[in-house]
């Protein structure tokens, strides 16, 4: 029975799209009938839909209007129980779709479950572990000790720890949740917050089960250097900190964006 569907979101003319696919359906869950895959895309071209003949994948479109609304729109077209919104320029390891079930199958109470990730680059090679990854692990590690809420929220105040490319989502108990698609940079972070305050439990799984691409042309990239990730990510430190304390913090959350440049 399937319960979980990669549902890759497409833009433009991506080098890196073939791979995600095919690290897709390279999944034990695939292979398994426990997963499947769909590709949504709101700039439909001859590239897109030539990966998703030979790949045997249903395309979905609709109008773009941003991040937040293209997310919206891609969970739209899932069907299945769970859900992971695959990046175009993302790998996901053979055993990402297995672990995910595994989890969100442990307890129904789950909203999201998240794994640990590596980074790759342009030439497909693994980035060294640098500082910024060792603060998110250490950080998601603190955050896992506890299930209370207050704890967590606690623990996330001080930055952005998920990655969201490694996030799936209880469809089912996310039905009526909605990216805010206000936002460019903090789109995830600011869901993250909001999904912890809603009853039921987030869960982190240790394994690195993804490999998150850093390279110039990446959205993360862009709105970095036009200073759009420091903007919202100021107003995210708002929500937690007074002001003072929220500048203080930004001085050192500012160095994760070196990160992707």
């Amino acid at each position: 029975m399937i319960k979980h569907t990669f549902v890759i979101c497409a833009y433009g003319q991506s080098p890196y799209l073939e791979a995600c696919i095919q690290s897709c359906l390279n999944q034990t869950s695939v292979k398994a009938q426990a997963s499947k895959v769909i590709l949504y895309t709101s700039t439909p071209n001859t590239l897109i839909d030539t990966l998703a003949k030979k790949y045997q994948i249903d395309v979905f479109t609709t109008n773009g209007g941003g991040i937040g609304h293209d997310w919206n729109q891609a969970l739209s077209f899932v069907t299945t129980k769970y859900a992971t919104i695959a990046h175009q320029d993302d790998i996901y390891l053979p055993s990402y779709g297995t672990e995910v079930i595994k989890a969100f199958n442990h307890s129904e109470k789950t909203n999201i479950v998240f794994t640990d990730y590596s980074e790759n680059d342009a030439q497909d090679q693994l980035r060294p572990r640098n500082i910024n990854l060792k603060i998110k692990h250490f950080g998601l590690s603190l955050m896992s000790l506890l299930q209370a809420k207050w704890y967590q929220k606690r623990i996330y105040a001080l930055g952005n720890f998920i990655s969201c490319p490694a996030v799936s989502y209880n469809m089912e108990r996310l039905s009526d949740f909605k990216f805010n698609e206000s936002l460019k940079m903090v789109v995830d972070w600011d869901a993250w917050e909001r999904i912890m305050a809603l009853p039921g439990k987030v869960t982190y799984i240790k394994q690195r089960l993804m490999y998150h691409r850093i390279h110039d042309a990446s959205e993360t990239t862009a709105n970095t250097l036009d200073k759009n990730r420091e903007t919202e990510e100021f107003m995210m430190y708002q929500r937690y900190w007074p002001t003072v304390i929220a500048k203080l913090l930004m001085r050192v959350y500012v160095n994760n964006q070196k990160g992707n440049q």
